[in-house]
Parts: structure tokens; C-alpha cells; sequence
């Protein structure tokens, strides 16, 4: 094999790699050789079948064989034994000549092509011990508790059938027939029989629950609706509808008792029992929102810190999949740029901008990761994928199945619990003071949300490679 560097330029690299004509015939004739005492032929005795032969019948799809091996393992041993690190996987470029190609196969030419990647820049670790950030904190309140379970007593309201010839009114549960019809057809789920409603919920189409109250048990009304122009049907957005509805029964609510009772309802021992819990998930809440903006500081002060190169593969690839979720947002709410008040020239700025942090910053992470062996145990990813099936009832063993097959699924699933794990590793060393605030204050949306950042082995654990 022969190694030649055509490009040598920031972190671009370009080799080309030569492999001989000899070489390829040497490996197709010990290939063939193999073969000679596997392959049964008509006219020839086992393991006696000529070479000459053999070639003729066998030789163009063993010979694609080991240039499909050799491509892989020569790529890989000439960068091995460069030193070099590449950002991601490297593009192989053959010649796509008919001829080149025909006479690489008849073993009648040499094997060349080029491998082009970039690499993995080289940066200092930042001493995490003078970086400071503050971890905003809030506690549960004995009233969000009680908002809490109040809360929860409204999806176990019990109701009780009202008096004959009372009219519904709001918050009342109502169970119907309908039947409805777009432009004076029918259309697909738009009729069913007792249908449990309760009014006010906003579970039906806008306008659709406000005409039934007041009416009584045996009346049949006439509903006209329009559905959502982001409704999820798409025949239906937009359209004017007419239903056709007949109430069958009217129950007013029950006022719920809170109690021990209302505990064991729910499966708990008693009152206590369910506060406790109430308080463990809110705290929870709380817990998720403080980490996240704490690592949201942490990357900040990180940020300032680090400035390097970066690989433009890897910031082409993070900016087109930020920008791709932006316009398939947008185009699912129907919005524009200028409604954003922005224009498409702009917005692509600044999430280029984005695409640059999350880069630069999971680089940084994965530096940080090799340095320090962090590893994801298997466990953590066993508890992730059982997660991620349990989101797809019914289709388990697919979804299983399908992360069996494909490493890089399992990467994706893998990489956000090592980027973790980093940060915890960061927060330890760093200098994080704590300040208490309220639920509002630190449940509050702004540009603090939860952040994945990027980079080569962000997508998997530094043991895998």
C-alpha cells in the first residue's frame, strides 16, 4: 500500500491510497484458494477445480469483496498511523470510470482512492476550578401541594346523574351521539355513540361544547364548528362542519373529599402518603429545571473560555438539522420569518451562530470525556432504551429490533447520557454558589432551556471507538 497526503490545510486532510495490482491479484488468488474447497461444480472433483476456472466464475465478485475490506481496513491503519484524529467519518472517493472500475476488478490495474476528513483540533482544557456559576433553587410550598392534589381530584371527579329535565351547564358531564359531515359528506371519526363529554374541558373542537349547554336529556341538537387550521387532519383544517348530536345522560359533579379515602383510591395507604408523593414529584420538577439551568451557566462560562477551529463538516451537518427543525416548526404553526420578525438571511445567522457553540462546546465535552475515561455503564443505556420502546405501545419488539441492528441508533441514546455525566464531572470541580427563588421564577421559559451540545464523540462513548 501506498499513503500520499494531497491535502494538508487547517484540519482538512486528503490521502490518497494506491494498492497494487499485485497485491490485489495475491489476495485473489488466496481468496480463490479458500474457495476452491467450498464451491461444488459439475465436472470437477471437490477441491479440484482450476484456478483459471475458479477466477472465471468467481473472480470479479471476490475481487469486490476485497476491495470493499481493503478500502475500510487501509483507510483506517493509514490514519492510525498518522495520529490523527477525524471529527467523523471519513469520505472515501473512488473513481467512478467504467474502465478504472472494470480494470481494478479483472486484477489488470492498481486500487486508488482518496480518503477526506477533517480532524479533531487541538485545544487546552480550561481549569474548571476558577469557573463560577450559580445554581438557581426553589422548594415545594405546602400550597402547590395542595394546588397539586386539588388538581388531581378534578380527573377523579365522581359525578352523579342529574334530576330529569335539567338543563347541562359548564363543568357537567354530558354523554353523546354524533354524527358529522364537511361540505355535506360524512368523513372518518366523525360519528360515534356514547361518547362521554365533560363541558368546559376544551376536549372537542373550539365551539363545539359551549352549544350543548343548556340543552336536556332526549334533545337533538344541530352543531356547526369550524376545525383548526392546524387541526391534524389535513382534509379537515380549515373546514366548516356540521354535527348532528343527541344527549343521552347529564351528571353534575360531585364536590371531592380529599381524604385518606381519596388516598386509597388511588392506590396509597393514606393522605400522608399521597403528599409525600405529590412532594417528591414536584420536587423533581424543580430539581430537573435547577439542573438544567445551572448547565446552561456552565456552558456560558465554558464558552468564553475555548476558542478553536472547527471542523466545517461537523458545523454544516449541526447548522442543517437546527435549521431543518426550525422550518418544519414553523411550517407546522403555519408561521414565517417575518412573522418572527426576522428574515431567513438573518435567522440563518444566527443559528449558524448556535451551530458554532453547540460544536466548540462538544468538542470541548468529548475532550474532556476521553481525558478522564468517563464512561456511560451499560445499565444507564439499558434504563434509556427501555424507555425510549415503552414510548411506542404495542410496537416493542420492533423498536427492539431496530436498536439491535443499527450501533448508531444506540449511540444517539448513549451520547446525551455521556455528555451528562461530563457536566456533572465539570460541576464538581467548579465553583457553583446556590440562590433560592421561586417555583415562577425558575420554571420560567427563556433562552436557559435544556441544551444538547455537539460533537464527534457526543454521538458515542469514548470506549467505542
Amino acid at each position: 500500500m501506498q499513503v500520499t497526503e494531497s491535502l494538508n490545510e487547517g484540519l482538512k486532510r486528503a490521502l490518497q491510497i494506491t494498492v497494487s495490482k499485485g497485491d490485489l491479484n495475491n489476495k485473489l488468488d488466496a481468496k480463490l484458494e479458500q474457495l476452491k474447497g467450498q464451491v461444488r461444480i459439475n465436472g470437477f472433483r471437490p477441491g479440484k477445480v482450476p484456478a483459471a476456472h475458479l477466477r472465471k466464475l468467481y473472480g470479479k465478485s471476490a475481487m469486490s469483496e476485497i476491495v470493499q475490506e481493503l478500502i475500510t481496513v487501509e483507510s483506517q491503519s493509514a490514519i492510525t498511523e498518522r495520529k490523527e484524529r477525524p471529527a467523523y467519518q471519513p469520505d472515501i472517493n473512488l473513481s467512478d470510470n467504467e474502465k478504472d472500475v472494470d480494470g481494478v476488478l479483472a486484477g489488470t490495474a492498481d486500487l486508488k482512492f482518496d480518503v477526506v476528513y477533517e480532524i479533531i483540533p487541538s485545544f487546552e482544557i480550561p481549569d474548571f476550578k476558577k469557573i463560577k456559576a450559580e445554581k438557581l433553587v426553589a422548594k415545594v410550598a405546602d400550597k402547590e401541594i395542595d394546588d397539586a392534589i386539588t388538581d388531581l381530584a378534578k380527573n377523579y371527579q365522581d359525578f352523579k346523574a342529574n334530576k330529569k329535565g335539567s338543563k347541562a351547564k359548564d363543568g357537567d358531564k354530558v354523554e353523546i351521539n354524533f354524527a358529522g359531515k364537511v361540505d355535506g359528506k360524512s368523513f372518518e371519526g366523525g360519528s360515534a355513540d356514547n361518547v362521554p363529554l365533560e363541558l368546559g374541558s376544551n376536549s372537542f373542537i373550539p365551539g363545539f361544547e359551549e352549544q350543548i349547554i343548556g340543552a336536556k336529556v332526549g334533545d337533538e341538537l344541530e352543531i356547526k364548528v369550524t376545525f383548526p387550521a392546524d387541526y391534524s387532519a389535513e382534509n379537515l383544517k380549515g373546514k366548516d362542519a356540521v354535527f348532528d348530536v343527541k344527549v343521552n345522560e347529564i351528571s353534575s359533579p360531585v364536590k371531592s373529599v380529599i381524604d385518606d379515602e381519596f388516598a386509597k383510591k388511588l392506590g396509597l395507604e393514606d393522605l400522608a402518603q399521597l403528599r409525600e408523593r405529590i412532594t417528591e414529584q414536584l420536587s423533581g420538577e424543580l430539581d430537573n429545571a435547577s439542573r438544567q439551568k445551572v448547565k446552561r451557566a456552565l456552558l456560558d462560562e465554558l464558552e468564553k473560555l475555548v476558542d478553536f477551529e472547527l471542523p466545517e463538516k461537523l458545523l454544516e451537518q449541526e447548522f442543517d438539522a437546527i435549521f431543518a427543525q426550525v422550518k418544519e416548526e414553523m411550517e407546522r404553526a403555519g408561521t414565517s420569518f417575518e412573522d418572527e420578525d426576522t428574515t431567513e438571511e438573518k435567522a440563518t445567522k444566527e443559528y449558524k451562530l448556535i451551530a458554532e457553540r453547540r460544536v466548540r462546546l462538544g468538542l470541548l465535552l468529548a475532550e474532556v470525556g476521553e481525558q478522564k475515561e468517563i464512561k456511560v455503564p451499560d445499565e444507564d443505556v439499558n434504563q434509556a432504551l427501555i424507555a425510549q420502546v415503552r414510548q411506542y405501545p404495542g410496537q416493542e419488539q420492533e423498536i427492539i429490533e431496530y436498536y439491535k441492528n443499527n450501533p448508531q441508533a444506540v449511540a444517539q441514546i448513549r451520547a446525551p447520557l455521556f455528555e451528562e455525566k461530563v457536566v456533572d464531572y465539570i460541576l464538581e470541580l467548579a465553583d457553583i454558589s446556590e440562590k433560592t427563588v421561586s417555583r415562577e421564577e425558575l420554571l420560567k421559559t427563556d433562552d436557559a432551556e435544556e441544551e444538547h451540545v455537539h460533537g464527534p464523540d457526543c454521538d458515542h462513548d469514548h470506549e467505542d471507538k
